[in-house]
């Protein structure tokens, strides 16, 4: 054997061959870079959510960052761990080189299907869930990363606990100079701030921007602004257009809670909330979504 196939059998050796390991069951949900499945992962019998990257587009995205040494999402991802964000177990290379990582199956659904459907669950528990959110990015965001895709889609609801986990971190940088200077516009469009959208410098105040959109969202069903479409055209209102006030879709919305959620979604993001930890002390006091007029101030 050649020197080079030597290096080549070595560096084959750590990957995993996916058909083999697992039994895909049930594909779960489709993403702009992946795929997630239910598997069952046979050298444990255990039941795991898998997640299958596209290859080429992971290639193409991380192609942005070349020579600032980008971690991966699996090295990303493992790092968190927090009761608010899905648990992920492994990571690494499949033996055609493709990106996975292996989670904890999260039995539920997704946020963006509860608010379509305007489900019963949401109803007695914007609060709640507003909160939930929040603790979760607050998290990221003290690990020192943008997750940058902050929208329904990426929490999935626990119906046993009644709660929510962030998912998906193909999108998430660190938070540092080299990874907020202008130019990076990656996220889902509706949720988008005004820098990502104008191609500026950025920080994790977008996620603070596309949290406020989402828990918005979750108050009244509606977007802050009309949407013609899903692209990044509609996007271009959220500097230009002042928002529809959340109390307009839930007058008896708790005004505190209305407040702060309106503040995460200024255009200027000195003039939202600094931090995650900031925006949850602004709903310290909210216990209930809804209440009487005479707590409006």
């Amino acid at each position: 054997m050649g020197i080079l196939a030597k290096l080549q059998s070595i560096f084959q050796s750590d990957r995993v061959d996916l058909n083999q390991r697992f039994e895909l069951l049930r594909r779960a949900i489709s993403g702009t870079m992946s795929k997630f499945y239910m598997a069952r992962d046979r050298t444990t019998d255990e039941i795991v959510g898998l997640k299958i990257a596209d290859k080429e587009k992971v290639a193409a995205f991380e192609a942005r960052f070349k020579g600032l040494h980008k971690p991966s999402e699996g090295e990303i991802a493992i790092d968190l761990k927090h009761p608010r964000i899905v648990e992920t177990r492994e990571y690494g290379l499949s033996t055609d080189g493709t990106p996975f990582l292996v989670m904890e199956y999260l039995d539920g659904p997704g946020l963006q299907f509860l608010l379509k459907r305007h489900d019963p669950v949401i109803e007695g528990h914007r609060a709640q869930l507003v909160r939930q959110m929040a603790e979760a990015l607050q998290y990221v965001h003290e690990k020192g990363w943008i997750h940058r895709d902050v929208c329904p889609r990426n929490f999935i609801y626990l119906p046993q606990s009644q709660s929510l986990k962030l998912i998906d971190f193909g999108l998430t940088v660190p938070a540092t100079e080299p990874f907020m200077r202008p130019g990076n516009r990656t996220g889902t469009p509706l949720y988008m701030s005004p820098e990502v959208v104008r191609r500026r410098a950025t920080d994790q105040r977008l996620d603070i921007f596309a949290f406020g959109v989402s828990a918005y969202q979750v108050c009244t069903y509606e977007l802050p602004w009309p949407v013609a479409d899903a692209t990044g055209k509609a996007a271009l209102a959220h500097d230009t257009q002042p928002p529809t006030n959340i109390l307009k879709y839930r007058p008896t919305l708790n005004r505190k809670l209305a407040k702060a959620i309106m503040k995460c979604i200024e255009p200027d993001r000195n003039n939202r909330p600094q931090s995650m930890e900031q925006f949850l002390t602004m709903i310290r006091d909210v216990r209930e979504d809804d209440e009487k007029m005479k707590n409006e101030k």
